[in-house]
């Protein structure tokens, strides 16, 4: 008979899920985690890393068309979509194999199905459609004194604008299309947006983005956001912004969009295929939540600022936690969470440290406080900003097309925020979160010798600039 009794089940196993498990099984706890789908969930699966394989294919593409640039030639360059697709599987299975492999390492049982918490301690496991992998438990009872949710989330849908998987597709479509749309409609301008229009658009599709905010990427900094805006706009991306689609058309092989332009106007505007980039919704349903009275607010679970949900011994993180909606912040906040439980007192997760990057072409990262919210706070600030046209760098790269921009206390010398658009910024944000999680204030940074020739350069020439002692611009 198979054990069924644990000290932790974590029901999820996407990178909140089992970096978790991994955590608990290190700090010498009995434990299992429960999955109906895929190991890795969304993220290794269908989200972050799929993307970023995909996204590369398109980078490579774009330097081989522009190989003159460079000094170089190739000619006749052309590319086939089920080789790219099939990279990006290839790399997603890879790390969900990973995933399996980490759980054995670490004598982690996965429990293969559909989780229910029937009461406290108590989880009921349901079959589940898909396969499970080789070693797994099946349905059943299992009993654990600590039981951890981490379930994840799905697209938002919208009324109107639900996806069909043929015309009209979620991530999920997007991700493993049978040909490359010669036109496609984005609604909505997040991260997941963003991305596949640079993607469909590197590969030669006319791409259409519809905003309702009065900005892209509405959670970044204006100024970092229209910097982006122009970059896509002269890459032949259309866009609008507070405006909304308001009705689908759909034909044998094409929508017909009716957008509301938010001036009083409307357009009509056909293409092959949309994308329904609207959002995400964390999975909170079947859960047995509501039997169990664990708090709910606007579609996220309750938590305080270790995890716990209103109900003892039963925990939540990652995107049912609610936002940010991120897989860095799932995998802090389980570490910080089975911590807790053992009783190592962790620090709780700030917020305001935890960065945000967008793969898109040119990419945005960003971490802290934008310009706007800082001065809606009332916060007496330096601003600080540097081009790469300024860095030598970025020049030989030739990617000179970008900003880094910096927000810092006048009176303490804290650094508040930082925000950045251009060639390579999602590598280069973790030198502001690391300074922000090690209170530094500017003296320090100016005082701190950065290589030559680096992008990383202008992080302190923006700092330098913040305080008038900027030296290459």
């Amino acid at each position: 008979m198979p054990d069924t009794s644990f000290d932790v089940i974590i029901i999820g196993s996407g990178p909140g899920g089992y970096v978790t498990a991994i955590r608990a099984a290190q700090l010498g706890f009995k434990t299992a985690m429960v999955e109906r789908q895929y190991l890795g969930g969304i993220c290794l699966n269908w989200g972050c890393i799929p993307t970023k394989a995909l996204l590369r294919s398109a980078e490579i593409f774009h330097y081989l068309q522009h190989a003159k640039d460079y000094g170089l030639a190739a000619g006749n360059v052309t590319f086939d979509p089920k080789a790219v697709v099939a990279r990006s599987r290839a790399v997603a299975k890879r790390l969900n194999d990973g995933v399996g492999f980490l759980m054995k390492k670490n004598k982690v049982a996965v429990i293969w199905g559909e989780a229910t918490i029937e009461a406290a301690g108590k989880v009921a496991v349901k079959p589940s459609t898909s396969e499970a992998p080789k070693g797994a438990l099946g349905p059943g009872a299992y009993q654990a004194k600590h039981i951890i949710i981490a379930t994840g989330a799905r697209p938002r849908v919208l009324p109107g604008i639900e996806p069909d998987k043929k015309l009209v597709w979620t991530y999920f479509e997007a991700m493993a299309p049978e040909r490359m749309p010669k036109s496609l409609l984005v609604i909505g301008s997040g991260a997941i947006g963003v991305e596949f229009a640079s993607f469909y658009r590197s590969f030669g599709a006319e791409v259409t983005v519809v905003e309702v905010l009065p900005q892209i990427l509405p959670v970044e900094d204006a100024e970092i956001a229209a910097f982006a805006r122009k970059a896509f706009e002269k890459q032949g991306i259309k866009i609008f912004t507070g405006a909304k689609v308001t009705k689908l058309d759909r034909k044998a092989d094409s929508v017909t969009a009716t957008i509301d332009d938010g001036k009083g106007g409307t357009q009509s505007l056909t293409v092959e295929r949309v994308i329904s980039a609207v959002g995400v919704v964390g999975n909170i349903e079947n859960l047995g939540l509501e039997k169990l009275g664990v708090k709910t607010d606007r579609g996220a679970i309750v938590v305080d600022e270790l995890n716990r949900t209103s109900v003892p011994g039963i925990y939540a993180i990652g995107d049912v936690a609610g936002p940010p909606l991120l897989a860095h912040k799932a995998e802090h906040e389980g570490v910080i969470c089975i911590e807790a439980i053992k009783g190592l007192k962790p620090h709780p997760m700030d917020k305001r440290l935890i960065p945000g990057c967008t793969y898109c072409s040119p990419q945005i990262a960003s971490v802290g406080v934008t310009e706007q919210a800082a001065k809606e706070k009332k916060l007496d600030i330096r601003v600080g900003r540097f081009p790469f046209v300024g860095n030598g760098k970025a020049i030989a790269l030739g990617e000179d097309s970008g900003l880094v921009k910096v927000i810092f206390d006048k009176t303490t010398g804290a650094l508040l925020g930082a925000h950045m658009v251009g060639a390579e910024v999602t590598e280069l944000i973790q030198g502001y979160v690391v300074a922000m999680n090690l209170e530094t204030t500017e003296a320090e940074l100016m005082h701190t010798i950065f290589p030559h020739p680096t992008l990383s350069e202008m992080m302190k020439e923006a700092v330098l600039d913040a305080y008038g002692r900027v030296l290459n611009i």
